[in-house]
């Protein structure tokens, strides 16, 4: 048989196959419960300067698109359980919160807050703790060619060292473009790597400290690169990750969904429940813009 007639026959084969799996193709209504309503607490207190916000929704059905219902009737209050000082939350723009000054912060590393959220006449409540945070020495670009699926471009590299002592140090890193709002990329560390009780006082390791570029978009002439560094507590780390995880879950090897747990307890002992989480951060922000 020669190379000619193969061709035309694997050819033939594959437009019966594809006539085939059209033929059998099948499409289904699905009916799903549309389940409660819960409530859902998006609550994360910085020591950075400035307003901060506390956001209160309500679940959507697992099928739906439209946005979720904001809730507006909370009352929301955060106690800085180690100063005695208390922070009112107002609703407004859809959000609940509190405004100390541009150059003013609530948030102080080291103190212990709870956040304190009235609804429906039930009281819920979750304390977390501002643990430390290093500072960004420097942020530095590099261009690279395209290699090994990662486009051709400039990928930032953020120099950092985890503070020494104090048992382990927990991380959210987070990277953007241009601006807060343009979010790049979220890793996780611990002591500037990845395990516990393994190393102390160390530069953060090439994988995190290089993981602020995508390699299907990395920066261009004229962007700015902002990395993020936050501090939290172990739970709050363990909260962040099961989330992560949840959100990227696909592919060949993905896993059965999981619900991500909630720090609010229902401290009135009612039967309502709510979602979320309330956490803490120590933040430390650096910036480069792109010249070369």
């Amino acid at each position: 048989m020669t190379a000619k007639h193969m061709k035309k026959i694997l050819s033939q084969l594959l437009l019966a196959s594809t006539v085939m799996l059209t033929a059998c193709e099948t499409k289904f209504d699905l009916d799903i419960a549309q389940g409660k309503t819960i409530p859902v607490v998006d609550a994360w207190i910085t020591s950075a300067p400035g307003v901060q916000q506390v956001r209160i929704t309500e679940t959507t059905a697992y099928t739906g698109t439209a946005p979720a219902n904001v809730i507006s009737n909370a009352n929301v209050t955060l106690f800085d359980l180690t100063s005695g000082d208390s922070y009112p939350f107002a609703f407004a723009n859809n959000v609940y919160s509190y405004d100390p000054g541009s150059t003013n912060s609530i948030g102080v590393i080291g103190h212990v807050y709870r956040l304190r959220v009235v609804l429906n006449g039930q009281t819920f409540e979750a304390t977390d703790t501002i643990k430390r945070v290093p500072v960004i020495d420097s942020l530095t670009v590099e261009f690279k060619e395209a290699e090994f699926g990662d486009e051709e471009g400039y990928y930032a590299k953020f120099h950092a060292r985890d503070p020494e002592g104090a048992n382990n140090d927990y991380y959210w890193i987070r990277s953007y473009r241009n601006t807060l709002t343009t979010r790049i990329r979220d890793n996780f560390a611990i002591n500037g790597a990845y395990n516990e009780d393994v190393s102390d006082g160390i530069k953060f390791i090439p994988p995190i400290s290089e993981g602020i570029t995508r390699g299907d978009k990395p920066f261009l002439k004229g962007d700015k690169v902002i990395v993020r560094i936050a501090s939290c507590t172990k739970r709050s780390h363990e909260f962040l990750d099961h989330v992560d995880t949840q959100v990227n879950n696909g592919g060949l090897f993905a896993k059965v969904l999981e619900n991500v747990g909630t720090n609010l307890v229902n401290v009135s002992g009612g039967d309502l429940k709510i979602l979320g989480w309330f956490g803490t951060s120590g933040t430390s922000f650096a910036e480069i813009e792109i010249h070369e």
